[in-house]
């Protein structure tokens, strides 16, 4: 039976737990500058793309050449 590589696992837990410190960090900072509404939803007409649909919108097919 192999060994548990105890050193692999303590990597992927201290890069789990950056990276969920810089998700909490970019949401305060979101947060603060009022991109997001208080329920946590994207308030609507800010940092949106006009081509990309949301989920349950038609996307109309290309035309063809």
């Amino acid at each position: 039976m192999a060994t548990p590589n105890y050193g692999f696992e303590k990597r992927q837990k201290e890069l789990a737990k950056k990276r969920k410190k810089e998700d909490k960090l970019k949401a305060k900072s979101d947060r603060k500058s009022g991109l997001l509404a208080e329920d946590g939803s994207e308030i609507e007409g800010q940092e949106g793309d006009a081509d990309t649909a949301t989920p349950g919108e038609a996307v109309p097919p290309a035309p063809a050449a």
